[in-house]
């Protein structure tokens, strides 16, 4: 798989003299460049509006914070209590309980604290040589980027990336509350929020929504709030109907190349290589699965 991964490559290269762009080598990876997201990992949102979101959780790193996903989306919480509240711009879209009194079900988990941080280094990381001004280091894992200071690691708040609303306490968010962000990668929140997931689908969906004229991107009139009207995961579709999603494997060849070519550009339109690259400019690529 490899050896034709990099005769892929080199054919890219050499074809009409000019070095491949990044979506040049999207385009053409093999089948064996991607993974598929479990079925059991798709969270799929329906907002009013023939708005759906599909988000990608992210167990490995914030394993109780997903729990509690499931256990709300098991018990229809979402749909019963949740409306988008907030779209503040170049920042974040939030939804959950406008007003904050909802019960939760049974067997969620009030306090958790695992999805702000986890020890030592996941499974298979690989760093960048890039410098990164919120970790001694970043680089992926598992089809994730990753951020690290050598004692533990943690996701990076960068654009498609689902966090966990919470109250000033930092364990107070139970993911009855989360948001995406919209805008620029928000580091400072690395480690302060927990992350649960990441946009897989949907992203234009909620980005184009008008912004909120309340302090933060609130709305301040109820009518202006965007009701969440259904809540599965994918594995309670057919399996004809659910959606199927693919990330480029972290640990190939092509995704090697890939993050150079976007640290680097080298297609005509570029005068002057980067050099670099920011973390949140290197998530790993997904498509609908072929």
């Amino acid at each position: 798989m490899r050896c034709a991964a990099l005769a892929l490559l080199a054919a890219l290269f050499l074809s009409g003299g000019a070095a491949p762009s990044p979506s040049d080598l999207v385009a053409g990876s093999p089948a064996e460049a991607w993974q598929e997201v479990p079925a059991e990992d798709l969270l799929i949102l329906d907002f009013a509006g023939d708005r759906r979101l599909v988000i990608a959780l992210a167990p490995a790193f914030a394993p109780t914070h997903a729990a509690n996903v499931r256990r709300l989306v098991a018990a229809g919480w979402f749909p019963a209590h949740a409306a988008i509240v907030r779209v503040q711009e170049n920042y974040v879209v939030q939804w959950g309980d406008p007003s904050g009194k909802a019960p939760l079900p049974s067997g969620i988990v009030p306090r958790p604290t695992d999805g702000y941080e986890r020890p030592g280094l996941p499974p298979a990381f690989r760093p960048l040589p890039f410098a990164d001004a919120y970790g001694a280091t970043v680089g992926h894992a598992g089809g994730w980027a990753v951020a690290t200071d050598g004692a533990a690691h943690w996701l990076p708040h960068c654009p498609e990336m689902v966090g966990v609303g919470r109250d000033m306490p930092p364990d107070t968010g139970t993911g009855a509350e989360l948001y995406a962000v919209i805008g620029h990668g928000p580091r400072h929140l690395d480690r302060n929020i927990a992350l649960v997931g990441r946009v897989v689908a949907g992203m234009e969906q909620i980005s184009s929504l008008p912004r909120g004229t309340g302090a933060l991107g609130f709305y301040e009139a109820p009518e202006a709030r965007v009701p969440l009207v259904a809540a599965r995961m994918a594995t309670s579709l057919p399996e004809a109907g659910r959606p199927r999603i693919e990330v480029m494997r972290t640990d190939h060849p092509v995704f090697r190349a890939w993050i150079d070519a976007r640290a680097n550009r080298r297609d005509a339109f570029f005068i002057r290589p980067a050099g670099g690259a920011d973390i949140c400019n290197l998530l790993p690529p997904v498509r609908p699965a072929p």
